[in-house]
């Protein structure tokens, strides 16, 4: 069993910043790809960013230059760090893992104000 737990979500004025973290549990963190997901109002959720077991990285047009995906395998913990936050960055957002199957967690409110 996979659990994820999300944290790090809130208020910001655009052009500020956040850092979700992503808690896993289990001990397949260090063997896995991990994905951060967001899903606005009325919108389809769409993948944001990627990073590899070896520590590549891939990111949605939208954010590449502003958002960052590190991964702390010591602490089972993937992180996306959001800089130059706009307003059309606000959603839901989903840590993600496949494992077998897709696990997800809660999911971390994040709202831009402009």
């Amino acid at each position: 069993q996979v659990q994820l737990v999300e944290s790090g979500g809130g208020l910001v004025q655009a052009g500020g910043s956040l850092r979700l973290s992503c808690a896993a549990s289990g001990s397949i963190f260090n063997n896995k790809a991990m994905d951060w997901y967001r899903q606005a109002p009325g919108k389809q959720r769409e993948l944001v960013a990627t990073i590899t077991s070896h520590g590549s990285t891939n990111y949605a047009d939208s954010v590449k230059g502003r958002f960052t995906i590190p991964r702390d395998n010591a602490k089972n913990t993937v992180y996306l760090q959001m800089n130059s936050l706009k307003p059309e960055d606000t959603a839901d957002y989903y840590c993600h893992v496949y494992y077998w199957i897709h696990y997800w967690g809660k999911g971390t409110l994040v709202t831009v104000s402009s």
